[in-house]
């Protein structure tokens, strides 16, 4: 278990950074390569984080010593990606989404079985102390049975401090693909897998006007539904709903809620690892912030491809796995579906709840070991 396992990176824009930095949290992971169809931006990202090769994505395919390729693409390249990583028989770990169209993920999922490799996605930030705090609440009957949740993201897009906002308004893209993955992912985690959907969507600006460096100024077309509102039936029968919005200038509205026969719940911000987590209890006469109960309440992304080095040699399910990715990309593809239709939508995908990590460990390489 004290071997290193190989990555090699695809992609070295905003989000590589943080997964550069991934070896130093987690003793298992080396990152051997990086590529990017720009190489000077991958030598600039090898030289500022010491890895030791820099080339192209195929020549990074080709290599025989990576076992893990982390696709840190735009989302509409993560399906030509994963797919060629899988042909070489390697696994793959992706950002959110899994794919920009259900046809492309599952045809990943197929590819991957196939060659008998893991597929492994974005987010992991249920995995942070503050989300596993939620989830042994939950498991411990703290708020009863859950019978309904709210999820809300609302804001004013990306245009006014992302270097490159271009791809936030193109399809595969928009709020619901962008961050709605994150409020899933936490839902899924918590209240397990969804069963039926519909939603409401609309575009209210046709056109965004960049205030970030280097393209202050530059014009972006939109392409794709700015303001969606959601319902969830979960498989357990409790009912959600969910809003993400890249249109609104303000909202002072919680991050997710979990109601429950017995108490509610309300919890961080999905897009963290950390809290605060508050609880209310039916007799209860004020919220109580709950002391987080486990680790990683760092940016720890690169939490769910150590999990997946760990799963790999002991033969168990990793969490952040290709099942779940591939669930939440059919509920939001749904959602668009369901708009344009004007009718519920019955899911034809599902995946395992993740089982929650150990109680109050700290040590990553402690929780792996049987």
């Amino acid at each position: 278990m004290n071997r290193k396992t190989p990555i090699g990176i695809i992609g070295c824009g905003n989000i590589s950074s943080v997964y550069l930095k991934a070896p130093q949290l987690f003793d298992i992971l080396q990152v051997v390569a990086c590529a990017d169809i720009d190489l000077e931006r991958a030598r600039s990202q090898a030289e500022k984080y010491g890895v030791p090769k820099v080339c192209t994505v195929d020549e990074l395919l080709a290599d025989p010593e990576i076992e893990i390729v982390v696709n840190l693409t735009v989302p509409n390249a993560h399906a030509e990606v994963a797919l060629q990583a899988i042909a070489v028989g390697k696994a793959i770990y992706g950002e959110k989404p899994l794919a920009s169209q259900r046809a492309d993920g599952k045809a990943i999922l197929e590819a991957a079985h196939a060659k008998q490799v893991r597929v492994g996605n974005a987010p992991d930030t249920f995995l942070g102390g503050g989300f596993q705090t939620c989830i042994q609440l939950i498991n411990d009957g703290q708020i009863g049975t859950p019978i309904a949740a709210t999820a809300f993201k609302l804001n004013h897009g990306m245009e006014h401090w992302h270097p490159d906002p271009y791809f936030f308004y193109q399809p595969g893209a928009g709020p619901m693909f962008d961050v709605g993955p994150y409020y899933l992912t936490a839902l899924i985690a918590m209240m397990g897998p969804i069963r039926r959907v519909t939603a409401s969507m609309q575009t209210t600006f046709a056109e965004r006007t960049v205030t970030s460096e280097p393209k202050y100024g530059t014009k972006i077309p939109v392409n794709t539904p700015t303001h969606i509102a959601g319902i969830l039936e979960f498989a357990s029968g409790a009912i959600g709903t969910i809003l993400t919005s890249f249109d609104a200038w303000h909202q002072r509205l919680p991050f997710i809620e979990i109601y429950g026969t017995e108490g509610t719940l309300s919890t961080p911000d999905p897009n963290r690892f950390d809290g605060p987590v508050y609880i209310r209890r039916a007799n209860d006469e004020a919220w109580r912030e709950v002391p987080l109960t486990h680790g990683y309440t760092s940016n720890a992304r690169g939490l769910g491809v150590a999990d997946m080095a760990y799963a790999m040699r002991s033969d168990r399910l990793h969490r952040a796995n290709g099942e779940m990715a591939y669930h939440v990309l059919d509920i939001i593809e749904s959602f668009m579906q369901s708009a344009t239709e004007g009718r519920h939508i019955t899911l034809n995908s599902t995946c395992t709840r993740p089982e929650p990590l150990k109680l109050g460990l700290h040590g990553w390489e402690e929780d792996q070991v049987e």
